[in-house]
């Protein structure tokens, strides 16, 4: 028998990071029965997947299949879409709602359902929109790790006026947008988001569908006024243009939330990179968890882990740049001797309650929507 002096048992574990979708869309809407639906019609409040526009629109004809047809006619558009049918007579929204909220989706709307005093109405008896807003606000908030969404909703065919979009309305996980199509905007730009990764800018982004463009005064009441200087006003609702600089098609001519330019999330890209990021850094570190040790190779160790995340995201200038700070780590540094006892105590309290402290800064790198050319003649 062969002299082993050492002996290897190689184990192979490795980790590969849950990856989170980007533009997976929810739809909500009716469904016509006329004639002989199939027997594999969708069933009210059952989520069904579908993948294939033609599908969608056999089993569930109607609103419903019609506009997730259309969100799936933009390109470059989802590769899923989930379709949840309510009732025609009396919609409850509410329970629709309620089972988009255990889907991994990242965009919601109602089917052809446009924003009026009705569909927005809040108070005691909320309108469909309205609930679509607390939707994706609370489910955002509360969610599980990768439910952060946004909601899509459209204004009436031909309305120029964004102040409908006030009081609890305005909330920048929702997208407004104004039209003149006869088709479901909403949905039409909803697939159109889906089709690009969260940190592209929908400033100009190519919209499959007809829509006559608005006047100059219309998008200026629907943006509000800028100046030479000052960057993009915005009043929380985007309109779909035609601008004879960029070419034949409709296309989005801003990329706001509905926030009404109150907020720091003013535009899409930035509430979708915040929730990609944020999901990235906890898919990574799960594993960790459990597993890492309060002491300055294991706090090493744990930079390394949201490094490996945030580094290629910078390479690709999604990011300008990221700082990680973990003042536990500056304490375990220092010489033991020199701790004076509130230090000591810090470092007591992290082992007693295996809590650490990170602060990750991370900055942004912005798209260019404006750009003003001072071009002299000598």
């Amino acid at each position: 028998m062969t002299v082993r002096y050492i002996r290897v048992s190689p184990t192979v574990d490795l980790f590969a990071p849950v990856t989170r979708a980007f533009g997976t869309i929810a739809v909500i809407g009716k469904v016509s029965d006329a004639g002989s639906p199939p027997d594999d019609i969708a069933q009210v409040g059952v989520p069904l997947l579908f993948t294939d526009p033609a599908e969608a629109r056999r089993r569930a004809p109607g609103d419903l299949g019609a506009s997730i047809g259309l969100a799936f006619r933009q390109s470059p558009g989802p590769s899923t879409v989930w379709g949840v049918r309510v009732d025609a007579t009396t919609p409850d929204y509410d329970a629709a709602l309620d089972a988009v909220a255990a889907l991994d989706v990242q965009l919601v709307l109602l089917a052809n359902l446009p924003l009026d005093s009705t569909s927005g109405a809040t108070g005691s008896a909320p309108g469909a929109v309205t609930k679509l807003v607390r939707h994706v606000d609370e489910v955002s908030g509360t969610g599980g790790d990768g439910k952060e969404r946004m909601g899509v909703a459209m204004l009436t065919k031909g309305t120029a006026d964004p102040s409908i979009v006030s009081g609890s309305l305005a909330s920048d996980r929702m997208v407004y947008i104004a039209h003149q199509s006869d088709e479901d905007a909403a949905a039409a730009v909803a697939g159109t988001i889906a089709g690009y990764q969260p940190h592209v800018s929908m400033l100009l982004k190519q919209v499959q569908i007809t829509s006559p463009p608005f006047t100059p005064s219309q998008i200026q009441t629907l943006n509000g006024t800028e100046g030479e200087t000052s960057g993009p006003a915005g009043q929380g609702v985007n309109w779909l243009a035609s601008p004879s600089l960029v070419g034949q098609g409709v296309y989005l001519g801003e990329g706001y939330t509905g926030n009404g330019g109150l907020g720091k999330k003013k535009f899409i890209d930035i509430v979708r990179t915040v929730d990609d990021v944020s999901f990235r850094l906890k898919a990574q570190l799960i594993k960790t968890i459990g597993n890492l040790r309060i002491s300055r190779s294991g706090l090493r160790a744990l930079i390394g882990q949201m490094e490996s995340v945030l580094d290629p995201l910078q390479r690709a200038e999604v990011l300008d740049s990221y700082r990680i700070d973990i003042p536990l780590l500056r304490l375990l540094d220092k010489d033991p001797a020199t701790l004076t006892p509130s230090e000591g105590a810090q470092i007591n309290n992290a082992h007693a309650q295996r809590v650490v402290d990170t602060l990750v800064t991370v900055e942004y790198a912005a798209a260019l929507h404006r750009l003003n050319i001072a071009l002299k003649f000598q």
